[in-house]
């Protein structure tokens, strides 16, 4: 039987295309809808907080990664969990999103713009 992870690829739901890593514990897809170059999802093979947990280390390490080869200058993460934090996708993912200087006028309050008008606390 598939788990769900590749039940959820095989009918489509997940929103990611290309698969560029797969492990024991998850798997890493370039984001069809990249917010910025190199923003990646790393998805858990099984639905478990151990399995989750090591998605963000991976994303850390892999966001640290592109900063020091200087790739981008810095990084987000995050993870969408339910229809009012704006999750499309019900199965767990976490989104590692390269930042680059110039990118947006004011990144101050990085995910905290998620909110329109709430991210620059400095106003």
């Amino acid at each position: 039987m598939k788990n769900a992870l590749e039940q959820a690829i095989a009918n489509k739901i997940a929103p990611w295309t290309t698969l560029v890593v797969k492990t024991e514990h998850y798997w890493i897809f370039k984001d069809a809808y990249a917010v910025t170059e190199g923003h990646l999802l790393f998805v858990p093979t099984e639905e478990t907080p151990e399995n989750i947990l090591e998605c963000y280390r991976a994303a850390n390490l892999e966001g640290y990664t592109g900063c020091q080869e200087g790739k981008w200058d810095g990084f987000n993460i995050g993870q969408n969990i339910g229809e009012a934090a704006g999750q499309t996708v019900m199965y767990p993912h976490i989104h590692m999103i390269p930042r680059r200087v110039g990118d947006m006028k004011d990144p101050r309050g990085g995910v905290r713009h998620v909110i329109p008008e709430k991210g620059n606390y400095k106003k």
